[in-house]
């Protein structure tokens, strides 16, 4: 058994995770962050032409930041030393109304608040904040299975890894993952209130039914035929596309599938990704067709972001001011996936601004603890 004592344990290394550990980091207070994952970042994952991790990727998960509507992940980037360029609007837009209709082009507007994306892809963010944390903090490839409120000095134990091939003590655990993906592969012991499991699965988890084409090509060749690379199609397989060339000038499109996951799954990879090509090609003319790569990601048939519930598109994460936990558990965990944010639920912003509140909560038991401590010694 690895023995805790006072520490908090963080499960999820995305955004809010990292955050949330980066945050009592900076306050002094110990932290243990494990993930399942052998990788940090969750539903962010920035990869290169080979589809492994990079510095200057492209986003297989979320890619936008709204710094004008979220002023606070902008503070945050600036923090870390980030930058932001943003997303390439200039020329036409494509659509695409029917199988047979003639393809129509239409002068795209500003969009307001203007998207934004990080330099070097969202995966930078989850770069800076694990180069400012203790590496022996971080533990990855575990998987949390059950957790047991004990009553004891440490309070919980975690089993972790399949069935209990480890046990870790804790003070405190932050979930720093989606709601319904806790609820249906974490047992909690004792269980909480049903209200609560029921509030927790019927939370949608941000990005889990979707998937994301990618081609990569040398030069974004639309640009210079008065496109902007961004289409709307009724016709699919792709119904909203993209300019996705990088900071550093790497020429990439990318598309949204809507596709729903079952009929992914059952047509396959390298069904998809044909089909997506061939509609690149309708659109974007014959230069479309011959990528130097392509990328495809299907968050719903990935283990440690979906679950059977999120094979059907569920809507977006409500956000707003709720309890998420019972009396009995309140004081020994806390949910804080993106989806547990009061403002911006299912964001990157919605991230950060759950991973801060986690920690904030705990900072400021842990100051409450010492002044009374303090007290005490003066009485």
């Amino acid at each position: 058994m690895m023995s805790l004592s006072q520490t908090i344990l963080i499960v999820g290394g995305g955004l809010a995770g990292l955050t949330a550990a980066y945050r009592l980091h900076r306050a002094g207070l110990d932290f243990v962050l494990v993930d399942a994952r052998q990788r940090l970042g969750g539903r962010i994952l920035s990869v290169g032409i080979d589809g492994e991790p990079s510095i200057d990727g492209f986003d297989l998960g979320p890619s936008w930041l709204w710094p004008d509507m979220h002023p606070a992940i902008a503070r945050f980037a600036q923090e870390l030393g980030l930058a932001f360029f943003p997303q390439h609007t200039d020329g036409a837009m494509a659509f695409q109304r029917s199988p047979g209709s003639a393809l129509e082009h239409y002068n795209t507007l500003r969009q307001e608040p203007q998207s934004m994306r990080l330099a070097g892809g969202s995966g930078a963010i989850i770069s800076a904040l694990a180069d400012r944390l203790p590496k022996d903090r971080i533990r990855l490839g575990m998987r949390v299975t059950r957790v047991v409120r004990t009553g004891g000095t440490s309070g919980l134990q975690v089993n972790v890894g399949d069935g209990s091939a480890e046990v870790i003590e804790a003070a405190h655990v932050i979930f720093a993952l989606p709601p319904r993906l806790l609820v249906e592969t974490i047992e909690l012991e004792p269980a909480p209130d049903q209200a609560f499991r029921k509030l927790w699965h019927e939370t949608p988890t941000w990005m889990a039914p979707h998937a994301k084409f990618f081609a990569l090509y040398e030069k974004p060749f639309w640009r210079a035929a008065g496109l902007s690379g961004a289409a709307q199609s009724m016709v699919g397989p792709l119904v909203e596309i993209h300019d996705a060339t990088t900071a550093s000038g790497k020429a990439a499109l990318f598309g949204f599938l809507g596709v729903p996951a079952e009929a992914r799954r059952e047509a396959g990879r390298e069904a998809i990704i044909a089909a997506s090509l061939g509609q690149l090609g309708q659109l974007f003319g014959p230069q479309a067709l011959k990528p130097a790569a392509t990328l495809y990601k299907d968050w719903a048939l990935d283990p440690f972001t979906a679950t059977a519930s999120d094979l059907m598109t569920t809507g977006h994460p409500s956000g707003g001011r709720r309890e998420w936990m019972d009396a009995g558990w309140r004081d020994w965990m806390t949910p804080a996936g993106s989806e547990t944010a009061v403002h911006d639920a299912g964001y990157l912003a919605g991230a950060v601004e759950a991973g801060e509140q986690a920690a904030e909560r705990l900072i400021e038991r842990r100051r409450s603890s010492a002044f009374e401590r303090q007290n005490r010694r003066e009485v």
